[in-house]
């Protein structure tokens, strides 16, 4: 990428894509064109082909996603399923139609069998039954990544798709019917100690093990491979490290000086038991993670603190 190129980021006011914003502008990269959702519909194609159209971008980031924890994702599988196919789709066709010089498709590192072998190497893409609680937004995902090798395939495109592991960092979603383990924690946790209450209750066992990578270097990784990495193959993103959820809680219950119980509701699902990626082929490339977890949980919860009346208005998530 040129420093003049234009880049459009999809889903710019998400996790990913304000951390891309960010990151792109500290760069020197200016010509950053975006739409908010109520400007852009992407599940409109029309809408989509319009834009292209009109702004003609040379390198687009798709981060554009709807996404959720355990809980959405039981609430709303169509949803997740239908609004993801159809935001890849047209974004995807209207790159193509409008020759985009490459695109970088984001993918989830829940698009991996439910009992891969750990770490989860590229290759274990669909070697075996997904996790259920997911499943609809992995197949998702998973037809997101088919798209972009059958348009280079056949189109010669140079569309590359990453599979980030768990996300986290300023600008998540806390909004607790539709968050992801760690903001929910982080919420939960510190919202028990503004109340004064005895006790946080936590769903599942707190024995399943994730890897979280803080969402700077998610940005960090994207723009390197955006310019460095020019294969199908997909490629993972990650810290290459794995924490219980029991664990995490704890560190959590630490930062905020939480002086209550955790209790885990056993009664509820804990998801995939262990999940962390290979990240040789990242490493590979020249890139490797940066934030360690204690620095990324200390500055998420700052950056929680000095939002957190806004946050729980419902404004902002």
């Amino acid at each position: 990428m040129e420093r003049d190129s234009t880049i459009y980021v999809a889903g710019h006011h998400g996790l990913v894509g304000s951390a891309l914003e960010r990151q792109l502008r500290a760069r020197g990269f200016e010509h950053l064109v975006h739409r908010t959702h109520a400007e852009l519909d992407l599940i409109d194609a029309a809408a989509v082909e319009a834009f292209f159209a009109r702004e003609q971008p040379q390198y687009v980031f798709l981060a554009a996603a709807r996404v959720g924890g355990i809980l959405a994702n039981n609430a709303y599988p169509a949803d997740f399923i239908r609004e993801n196919l159809q935001v890849q789709l047209n974004v995807v066709e209207s790159a193509y139609r409008h020759h985009v010089r490459k695109l970088m498709f984001l993918g989830s590192a829940c698009i991996y069998p439910k009992l891969a072998p750990q770490p989860i190497r590229e290759e274990h893409l669909m070697t075996g039954p997904l996790e259920p609680t997911n499943e609809p937004y992995a197949i998702a995902k998973i037809a997101g990544i088919s798209l972009c090798q059958s348009y280079n395939r056949q189109f010669g495109t140079n569309y590359v798709s990453v599979m980030p592991t768990n996300l986290y960092g300023p600008g998540d979603s806390f909004n607790l019917q539709n968050s992801h383990v760690l903001p929910a924690l982080l919420r939960r946790i510190d919202e028990a100690k503004q109340r004064g209450s005895p006790a946080v209750t936590i769903w599942g066992t707190g024995t399943p093990r994730r890897e979280f990578l803080h969402v700077d270097d998610m940005a960090s990784a994207c723009i390197h491979l955006m310019v460095h990495y020019n294969s199908s193959e997909i490629i993972n993103i990650g810290s290459g490290q794995e924490i219980s959820i029991r664990d995490l809680a704890e560190r959590i219950q630490h930062l905020v000086r939480y002086q209550g119980r955790l209790e885990f509701d056993t009664s509820k699902p804990d998801g995939t038991p262990l999940r962390r990626l290979d990240i040789s082929r990242l490493l590979a490339t020249g890139w490797s993670p940066r934030i360690g977890l204690d620095e990324g949980l200390a500055q998420t919860y700052r950056w929680y603190s000095e939002n957190r009346g806004r946050l729980r208005t419902g404004h902002g998530e």
